[in-house]
């Protein structure tokens, strides 16, 4: 219908002008209300893709008529641009789009195997270039008509200038083109009196940009109460719901238009009527307190900006006051009551968007991203440079810092720059200074944690659930202290081993609760080597998933050395039990007495190696660690030679191993012989299946249509022998005649999943940026 289609255009544009980036802002605002209509991602998409190819189809013919009718006298230093030129350049740019009008008589797609793309007809496209044509034109001359006593002569300069900074501006992505459009502009129209020119600009903004930002706000957040109370009725549940992610970016660009229209009032000369009508109400220092509050908050309300974008309660309340109390500075300095109304509106919507507002975290802690940094700094050196040139009449010196006079608008704006200066220098030192801490976590008593992974662990069927005593992990527990679920920490990524440990029943509890504390401390979380039976709670949560590779499980009911398959197999624990090798259990409460033995193997491993230890989804040579697990060791003559620690879950349901060492010159065959003896005396004992871990990006699909992250995994997998044996590691357990699984992450989607996956990297390296730490349990009993 035309009212949603109206809806989107005109909030997606508005968006997409004000705050930058229009794939994301714009798109995100056609997004949520064309798939409220029942539009699929990809005809969004479609409908972004024709907005966008018509606006620069517009830009294009529109600048090509203009050189091609009218050159205009360019000159550029040591380069001069002469009228032919112009004109050759601009027939040339129309000729092409006659050609492509020829073109789509004859030709109704773009295809490439099995890609297409429909054109549109000649009639479509000639609309378009109507629309966009008859956009620019109004617009360029919109701000024409602001300009005072400007001949008409004067238009197609001020379009061609207007076209330029347009262009520019959409490439700096500074939100709203903040300065860069001004800048163009003044530089390109320099015939005109600066100071007429500069106030033009700035009522242009004010009509072109902030009032429809003010409408498309009310409009997004009156589209989206409705849909809150559509929700609402059907789930009678207020404390569920929350904002769409458009409206914490919408709030966000509405603080830095309510902060600009602060700094830029405090630039400006005041209005002498209201000045003298507000002399017979409030004293002077009053006033001149007023102004100088005034610019403080609206730099304030800059620096709240990417806190209300992290949608944090804190800055919520902030900027709140902030709106309310520049709307009673705005009328105290020079009653302006226009800036009163803006800044008030402002606050009603930040007020009626209170939902979005729901994370608990300091304000101080949070980065600035490069956007953000230039955006604030435009507007504060914009502002400053608005108010030299509006004051560029007055001789500066030491007398006006300290003159205070009703018509000492000069010393106003000098004070009120400096403490914006100061204040930002300020809020940026203690940035810089402010300890970064890991947010406080759910904190269980060891003994109580101890009891918990017990109990857990007896319900376990996958023996990696062992991981726990590891030591480098945190924990969330169930109400009934029947699960656990293991995570860390690293960065800002929350990174869960595996699946939760204990009964399914249990599981949603934790795995939401993670997600919602990792999601409160503005941070993404990630489940890593995750089993299929969880698939359906991480696909309910919202993750991404993606294959990670698969796992070798052996059937220890049907191994055998015997038949031709083992043959290999058997060779190589033939070879060394004749070499001397001998194979043994030894039990958990014998490993103290063979530690220094087991160090010097574990020591020459990692030597031959040239790494360091693990962590997190591995086990690290710790005797507190090793003291838990029985072992399987392999000694020649006496000596041992190869080790391994045991998984083994209560149930038997799976054996397993973790920390495996053996000597650099073992006999061959050596750790074939300790996995096939510990297999056979796991098949004695009444196990299940021997889990021999697990082959990264072995298993995954790379055909056509498979995603990207599938033919990524497909690449390194088959290419990437020299940084890790993928298909040699896969290979190897292949003798065994395994069954393979598929293991699974699931993670915040978007760019946090990249994000999250070089956390991820950081914490199973172990190195020094690690947030794998010492985090010790009491030693078993």
């Amino acid at each position: 219908p035309y009212r949603t289609a109206a809806l989107a255009s005109f909030t997606s544009y508005t968006l997409s002008h004000n705050l930058g980036l229009g794939w994301l802002t714009g798109g995100s605002a056609r997004l949520r209300v064309y798939s409220a209509a029942g539009l699929r991602r990809g005809e969004v998409a479609s409908v972004i893709a024709v907005a966008s190819v018509t606006f620069w189809i517009g830009v294009f013919v529109t600048a090509a008529a203009v050189l091609a009718l009218h050159p205009l006298a360019i000159a550029v230093p040591g380069v001069a641009i002469s009228l032919g030129v112009q004109r050759a350049a601009g027939l040339t740019v129309l000729g092409a789009m006659a050609a492509a009008l020829l073109a789509l008589r004859t030709r109704r797609e773009i295809s490439f195997r099995q890609w297409r793309m429909p054109l549109p007809g000649t009639g479509m496209f000639l609309a378009m270039c109507a629309v966009a044509m008859v956009d620019l034109l109004a617009a360029s001359g919109a701000l024409f008509v602001l300009v005072p006593a400007a001949p008409l002569a004067l238009f197609p300069l001020l379009f061609a200038a207007y076209l330029l900074a347009v262009v520019i501006a959409l490439f700096s992505h500074v939100p709203g083109g903040v300065g860069v459009f001004e800048a163009v502009m003044l530089a390109a129209l320099s015939t005109i009196a600066q100071p007429q020119l500069v106030a033009s600009l700035i009522a242009f903004r004010i009509v072109y940009y902030l009032l429809p930002l003010a409408l498309a706000a009310l409009l997004l957040l009156a589209n989206e109460r409705q849909h809150w109370h559509r929700q609402l009725s059907a789930l009678g549940d207020a404390g569920g719901l929350i904002a769409s992610a458009a409206i914490p970016r919408l709030l966000a660009g509405l603080a830095v238009v309510g902060g600009g229209v602060l700094l830029l009032s405090g630039s400006m000369p005041a209005l002498s009527p209201r000045l003298m009508a507000l002399r017979a109400i409030v004293p002077l220092p009053f006033v001149e307190a007023s102004h100088f509050a005034a610019s403080l908050s609206g730099t304030a309300l800059l620096l709240l900006a990417p806190s209300l974008y992290r949608r944090l309660d804190g800055a919520f309340h902030a900027a709140r006051m902030l709106l309310v109390s520049g709307a009673l500075f705005s009328l105290a300095k020079g009653f302006d009551y226009e800036e009163a109304i803006l800044l008030l509106s402002l606050a009603g919507i930040l007020q009626l968007a209170r939902p979005c507002f729901y994370r608990r975290s300091a304000i101080t802690v949070q980065s600035l991203s490069a956007a953000w940094v230039a955006a604030i700094a435009g507007i504060v050196l914009l502002s400053s440079w608005l108010g030299f040139m509006a004051f560029k009449q007055f001789d500066y010196s030491n007398d006006l810092w300290w003159s205070f006079a009703w018509h000492g608008d000069p010393s106003r704006f000098l004070r009120a720059s400096l403490g914006a200066a100061v204040l930002v220098t300020a809020y940026a030192v203690a940035w810089w200074f402010n300890p970064v801490a890991h947010p406080a976590m759910p904190h269980t008593h060891a003994p109580e944690l101890e009891a918990t992974l017990e109990r857990a662990l007896h319900h376990a069927v996958r023996s990696d659930a062992h991981l726990c005593f590891t030591g480098d992990k945190r924990f969330l527990a169930s109400d009934d202290g029947s699960c656990f679920l293991m995570y860390q920490v690293q960065g800002s990524s929350w990174i869960a081993m595996g699946n939760p440990v204990g009964p399914e029943a249990g599981w949603p509890e934790l795995m939401w609760r993670l997600r919602e504390l990792a999601d409160a401390a503005c941070g993404r979380v990630l489940f890593y080597q995750m089993c299929a039976e969880a698939l359906p709670l991480a696909i309910d949560m919202g993750l991404q998933i993606i294959k990670y590779g698969e796992e070798a499980h052996v059937d220890l009911a049907r191994f055998s050395l015997k038949g031709p398959d083992a043959r290999p197999l058997r060779y190589a624990v033939g070879r060394a039990v004749r070499e001397g090798a001998q194979f043994e259990i030894v039990g958990r409460e014998h490993v103290a007495e063979l530690l220094p033995e087991l160090r010097r193997v574990s020591d020459e491993w990692l030597a031959q190696k040239g790494r360091g230890e693990k962590a997190f989804s591995v086990g690290r040579f710790d005797p507190v660690y090793l003291n838990r697990f029985d072992h399987a060791i392999v000694r020649v003559e006496g000596r041992i030679v190869a080790f391994a620690n045991i998984w083994a879950t209560e149930g038997r349901q799976e054996l397993s191993v973790d920390l495996m060492r053996h000597l650099p010159g073992s006999p061959y065959g050596t750790m074939d012989f300790l996995f096939a003896s510990l297999m056979a005396w796991g098949r004695e004992e009444g196990f299940a299946r021997f889990n021999l871990g697990l082959a990264p990006l072995s298993g995954i699909g790379a055909r056509q249509l498979a995603p990207a992250w599938a033919k990524i995994g497909a690449l390194v997998y088959r290419h990437g022998e020299t940084l890790y044996g993928f298909e040699g590691l896969r290979a190897y357990k292949e003798k065994y005649a395994p069954l393979w699984v598929s293991r699974y992450i699931a993670a915040t989607p978007g760019m946090a999943l990249p994000r999250a996956l070089i956390d991820l990297q950081t914490l199973v390296g172990g190195g020094r940026s690690s947030a794998s730490g010492p985090r010790r349990l009491p030693t078993a009993a």
